[in-house]
């Protein structure tokens, strides 16, 4: 990692919908309890679509964005300093998520560690405990759809960019057609191949299905090739003599103009390709990718045009460093976590103790959970603001 200066010329709206959201994937990462939660800061149980379902896919969306505006200096011509950033850059977010995962499962060692060896043995088996960690996830995700999506953007012409995201899409609808990929189990075809692949040992379970799997990576990667088309809309160059002001409204005009009919047609599709987080439908893609573009639409508006920026603040702490933040948030999770005391004569964390012994008496065991996520967000924005406020921005 590197610091820098972070460029003069950008959409503030850009950085808040990006800081909203790495907000937002923390919240509702980090209940005071996975059992107590409002439903609206809970996934989808199978089909449909809640708050905290869009989080992920905002994000996809924005990092496509921000492909588009960090491949302009290279003119998306296929040159081997691009080269060379794009596959450094996948490799170390690959990599982070494997690390996220390795450092959760050297702590969780030390909750049951093997009994009878001395303080040495044991931390090498913690270091060297692989046999059941995940393999992909979201940082891994996040790594794939970015280095494919980038290396298409200076491989491709982009006008080519709409068909390979239908035949992605269109193709992807197919495979879960013919492989019982609407099935909640085992049979379903992603689960199969995930398990063939990957093996059991090494993939997240919910039912038999991976949510971050490898079949379900192909519509995540068009989910970021139309942030990246949406980049390209907002940054194509006006006619000279154009105020700032028209300039901001053209773009939200077409922003309005894509985003309404992605959710319109993700909806009528809906009935024949349900909408689904777990397997990224297609739909689910068409939906979200809309509901973005008219969220940044709206910011944009609210944010650049009108100018009001004070309650925004808050968000762009996060969006000035998002990869950084959530990395830093889940780590903070972890530990926090992984520090066990006994309590009453029960062994508990500290998450567990706050919740359990603070929060959910004061608020109740929902409210609780809540003001436990919610005061965690702030810890790591109370973090993410220093660096905000000395002008540090961390890139990968």
């Amino acid at each position: 990692m590197n610091t820098t200066k972070k460029s003069q010329h950008r959409i503030l709206a850009l950085d808040i919908l990006r800081g909203f959201t790495i907000a937002g994937m923390i919240l509702v990462n980090n209940p005071g309890s996975e059992k107590n939660v409002f439903p609206p800061l809970a996934h989808a149980p199978w089909t449909g679509l809640t708050p905290t379902d869009l989080v992920f896919p905002f994000f996809m969306f924005i990092m496509g964005v921000s492909t588009y505006i960090s491949l302009r200096k290279y003119d998306f011509k296929p040159s081997t300093n691009a080269i060379i950033k794009i596959l450094r850059r996948t490799v170390i977010i690959f990599l982070i998520g494997v690390l996220i995962g390795w450092f959760s499962r050297f702590c969780n060692y030390w909750r049951t560690p093997t009994a009878g060896i001395g303080f040495g043995n044991q931390l090498i088996e913690a270091l060297l405990n692989f046999d059941h960690m995940r393999i992909l996830g979201v940082m891994q995700r996040l790594a794939l759809c970015y280095g494919i999506t980038a290396l298409l953007a200076i491989t491709v012409k982009h006008k080519y960019f709409p068909w390979i995201i239908a035949t992605l899409l269109g193709g992807y609808f197919i495979l879960l057609l013919v492989g019982n990929g609407f099935v909640y189990g085992e049979d379903n075809i992603l689960s199969i191949v995930d398990r063939a692949v990957l093996t059991p040992v090494h993939m997240y379970h919910d039912n038999g299905i991976d949510p971050e799997g490898i079949l379900s990576t192909i519509p995540s990667i068009a989910h970021t090739m139309i942030g990246f088309l949406i980049g390209k809309l907002i940054f194509k160059p006006e006619k000279e003599g154009i105020t700032n002001t028209e300039h901001l409204e053209n773009i939200i005009s077409k922003l309005f103009l894509v985003g309404a009919p992605l959710i319109l047609s993700g909806w009528l599709l809906s009935y024949a390709c349900p909408i689904s987080k777990k397997i990224w439908s297609p739909t689910f893609v068409l939906i979200t990718t809309g509901m973005a573009a008219c969220l940044l639409a709206l910011l944009i508006f609210v944010i650049d045009i009108k100018g009001h920026k004070s309650w925004s603040r808050f968000f762009e702490a996060f969006g000035v460093n998002p990869l950084f933040m959530y990395v830093m948030g889940d780590f903070i999770a972890i530990i926090l976590g992984a520090i066990r005391f006994m309590v009453n004569g029960k062994i508990c964390n500290i998450i567990s103790f706050l919740y359990s012994q603070i929060y959910s008496p004061l608020f109740g065991e929902k409210l609780g959970s809540l003001v436990y996520a919610m005061l965690f967000v702030l810890l790591n924005w109370i973090i993410g603001y220093q660096l905000y406020k000395r002008k540090i921005y961390i890139k990968i």
